[in-house]
């Protein structure tokens, strides 16, 4: 995403720089040197010298390159722009898709939870009715498994949370530090 907005704003500059080639350009140009016709005299004073003035530079007759110029760089800002909203489009649907799974998964994980203890209360009657006798140990085994099944899938569930937490700070980024808390 940050490498499409800067491809997109140094489209955006070269556009300006091309369009710039439409003005003069003004210099203020110097020289500085030693002059002499003897090479013994090239050492004094008198034999300095300096120049300074103005310099102007204008592509006059380069107008139809220039309006070439300004229409490529106009179509590889258009380009650029296109695939700038691409991106934004994706880092929107990855941020969507991480945001829905990581909801989707927070409510299974609740679900779960709920499963995990209906599972224990019937394993814990389970266990009461066999020890009074009304039923076989079979169904304390099946009450356990039933258990032990879910308690199997929350944990699952709840590393998916995690993965799924994860992906989305990626989504958003990630790389942010929180706030440090001001104590009062």
């Amino acid at each position: 995403m940050r490498q499409a907005e800067r491809n997109l704003a140094a489209a955006t500059a070269r556009i300006g720089q091309a369009t710039a080639d439409f003005y003069p350009t003004f210099r203020l140009v110097g020289t500085i040197g030693l002059e002499s016709l003897r090479a013994a005299d090239l050492w004094e004073w008198a034999s300095r010298f300096w120049t300074i003035g103005p310099a102007l530079q204008w592509r006059l007759f380069d107008a139809g390159k220039i309006r070439w110029t300004i229409e490529i760089r106009t179509a590889q800002h258009e380009q650029a722009f296109v695939r700038y909203e691409s991106a934004l489009l994706k880092a929107l649907e990855e941020v969507k898709n991480a945001l829905v799974a990581f909801a989707k998964e927070q409510r299974r994980l609740e679900q779960m939870e709920k499963a995990v203890a209906a599972a224990q209360r019937a394993a814990f009657r389970a266990r009461d009715r066999y020890q009074a006798g009304l039923v076989d140990f079979t169904d304390v085994l099946d009450a356990q498994r039933t258990l032990q099944n879910f308690q199997d899938e929350r944990a699952q569930s709840r590393g998916a949370v995690t993965a799924h937490l994860v992906r989305l700070y990626k989504a958003l980024g990630g790389g942010w530090q929180p706030s440090p808390v001001e104590n009062p």
